[in-house]
């Protein structure tokens, strides 16, 4: 054709005019190609290196940036080629479709890999089977399976011959340590045969206290809907409840008296009968009241009035009084609070910050009496201060009023049995291997 020979008419008819004649064209007549792509990878890059593509390439794990290079031929029209490349070992799915012709992978880490690309061409076709390459990019030295068997190897023997000459130098220093203790034996024995007939003596007799102080305790079942949780540090201890029935009410006292083991069961002992006296013969029943008198009751019996020969013994106490036919509590405390949940809320009312029969206690000072008025399924919970102040957890630390009230708001809807024997593993399970360091007691009542 010469120039200008050309002509495209309105229906897109292509026109072209040559020394033979002329020559008519009609794209829309035109077949498209119905066979796949021919697609090749060009070449590769290896940390922006061109490397040439070997069968089985091995690289080290220094060279984990990747770089292909790859094509597709289409002469009817190359720009409606796309792509789709997946690297097997790296990517879980075939990446999306593309018309870049470069994959770039950095960061690779040791593995075994095989690139794939595939492409379609203007008739929509893919290849039927991707084209791809494999390689293999080898682990460092100390990550190789020979390495790391040789360095199991090396700490086994290393430890087995620490152990053998650690074995044979205590077996050195056991045999010393034998003769010596062989010296002193006789001499222990004696004074262990000594010691265990004094300590039978001394355990017998604390044994017979504590029979005598259970005799005053009375049974867990005189109270209704009421747990009694009691765990003495000693054999006998210096906590003890105390529980009494009049025509309209009924006490029930927590005592946390000074001290624990046998000090603190005399204490016990005191307090039980003094209290006793103040229902049966005094027959006071507001517990401000019982409180003030057993103060008194408890001073003249320790002898505590002269200021010249001041004593501290004492006791902590909380008292609650329930009227059957009102409902109505009353409570009075030295130090010892009372805690009343009801409708999953905890009210806290706090004792008189000055204790029982100790001297230091003003003559003017009077305890203070609270009135509430209860609902059914209303809980109170009265206790001595062992349970919070026991040592334990994972910092060793106290236990705390605020961990208590957290544990009793979470098991208030709990059986009463049921609330006690959670309050006995849970102390257990917070003081672990640390020892007791004060008698525990917590009684816990349900208002029906």
């Amino acid at each position: 054709t010469k120039n200008n020979a050309s002509f495209t008419d309105i229906d897109g008819n292509m026109w072209f005019g040559t020394a033979n004649g002329v020559t008519f064209y009609n794209p829309a007549l035109e077949k498209k190609v119905e066979c796949e792509p021919l697609t090749h990878i060009r070449g590769m890059e290896v940390n922006y290196h061109s490397r040439t593509m070997l069968s089985g390439m091995k690289l080290n794990h220094t060279e984990k940036s990747i770089i292909f290079d790859y094509y597709s031929i289409c002469l009817t029209n190359p720009d409606v080629v796309r792509y789709q490349i997946m690297l097997e070992g790296a990517d879980a799915d075939w990446r999306p479709i593309t018309q870049q012709t470069r994959a770039i992978y950095s960061a690779l880490s040791p593995n075994k890999y095989i690139f794939k690309v595939k492409a379609k061409n203007n008739a929509g076709i893919w290849n039927t089977e991707p084209v791809s390459y494999s390689f293999v990019i080898k682990p460092p030295f100390y990550q190789t399976w020979w390495f790391i068997l040789s360095c199991i190897i090396f700490v086994t023997i290393s430890v087995f011959l620490f152990i053998k000459n650690r074995e044979q130098k205590l077996i050195r220093e056991n045999k010393i340590l034998e003769e010596k203790v062989a010296e002193r034996t006789a001499e222990v024995v004696q004074k262990s045969k000594e010691l265990e007939e004094k300590n039978k003596d001394i355990t017998d007799s604390i044994r017979y206290a504590k029979r005598i102080q259970n005799a005053i305790l009375p049974p867990e079942n005189s109270f209704a809907e009421t747990f009694i949780l009691f765990k003495p540090k000693d054999i006998v201890s210096g906590d003890f409840y105390w529980f009494a029935v009049t025509k309209t009410k009924q006490f029930i006292a927590a005592v946390d008296c000074t001290g624990h083991g046998v000090p603190g069961a005399f204490m016990s002992i005191i307090g039980h009968n003094s209290l006793n006296k103040i229902i049966k013969e005094y027959e006071f029943e507001e517990p401000a009241a019982i409180l003030d008198q057993l103060n008194d009751e408890v001073s003249n019996t320790l002898q505590q009035q002269s200021e010249e020969d001041e004593v501290h013994d004492g006791m902590d106490i909380a008292l609650i009084a329930y009227n059957f036919n009102t409902r109505e509590l009353e409570y009075a405390g030295a130090y010892n609070p009372l805690y009343l949940i009801r409708e999953g809320e905890l009210t806290e009312i706090k004792g008189d910050r000055f204790a029982i029969g100790r001297s230091s206690i003003k003559v003017h000072q009077k305890f203070t009496n609270h009135k509430l008025q209860l609902k059914p399924n209303d809980v109170t919970y009265i206790f001595s201060d062992g349970y919070v102040d026991q040592f334990g957890g994972a910092d060793g630390k106290k236990l705390k009023s605020k961990a208590l009230k957290e544990i009793l708001l979470s098991i208030q809807h709990l059986d009463m049995q049921e609330q006690k024997e959670y309050l006995d593993e849970n102390i257990e399970e917070w003081r672990g291997n640390l020892p007791q360091i004060d008698d525990i007691l917590f009684i816990g009542s349900r208002v029906r």
